[in-house]
């Protein structure tokens, strides 16, 4: 059973929302992000697939500076409130199977109190642009009450035109207020072409 509401809160880019504001107390937000290999076919057969390896990440952003980054390389960050699910280089192999092939969970109270952002960022590792991709979807839940699911953005960069010729984006961001958190849908390109590169764009222009 799917309990992730696909209605409601869903932002549009550019768009932000103080959950505390809809009466819902943000803690725990999860990204999940589901893409399928490059398939080649003949006469409408496939005869052979090429990997694609996404890597989602997140940076971790204190007073303007990325002070922690977590992505394939590091699953973990250091105050253990963010984790990885692990590197997935291939995709769905067969067609579009609804599960993610990467999450990533964000523990809102126990992350460093000197973290007032949290960025979450998508590249493609062997630099393949997103619209060469049969489908590559990405969603941005607030995974607080497990029985109530919402979710905040979703993207699928593959068939939006925005993202052709990209092999970077900036998927949202969260943003530490008086009274809690707001979350802000971005879902911009980058010219970026690797991590360090996605980390001196978010740097320059998305904090």
């Amino acid at each position: 059973m799917n309990l992730i509401k696909k209605s409601g809160i869903n932002l549009a880019k550019g768009s932000s929302i103080s959950l505390e504001k809809k009466g819902r107390v943000l803690s725990q937000v999860m990204v999940g992000i589901n893409w399928g290999t490059i398939r080649h076919q003949l006469w409408g057969i496939t005869f052979s697939n090429t990997a694609v390896d996404l890597d989602s990440s997140v940076a971790m952003v204190s007073g303007k500076r990325v002070i922690d980054n977590v992505y394939y390389k590091k699953l973990r960050s250091t105050d253990g409130a963010v984790r990885h699910s692990g590197d997935d280089r291939v995709g769905d192999r067969y067609g579009d199977d609804g599960s993610d092939n990467e999450t990533i969970h964000v523990n809102l109270r126990t992350l460093n109190p000197e973290v007032d952002q949290v960025v979450f960022y998508l590249n493609s590792f062997e630099q393949q642009a997103f619209e060469t991709i049969p489908y590559a979807k990405i969603r941005i839940i607030d995974s607080t009450n497990p029985n109530d699911l919402e979710e905040l953005a979703t993207f699928n960069v593959a068939t939006d035109k925005t993202f052709k010729g990209y092999v970077s984006m900036v998927l949202g961001k969260l943003v530490r207020t008086n009274s809690g958190w707001d979350f802000r849908s971005v879902g911009e390109p980058i010219r970026a072409r690797n991590i360090p590169e996605c980390i001196r764009d978010i740097s320059a222009a998305y904090v």
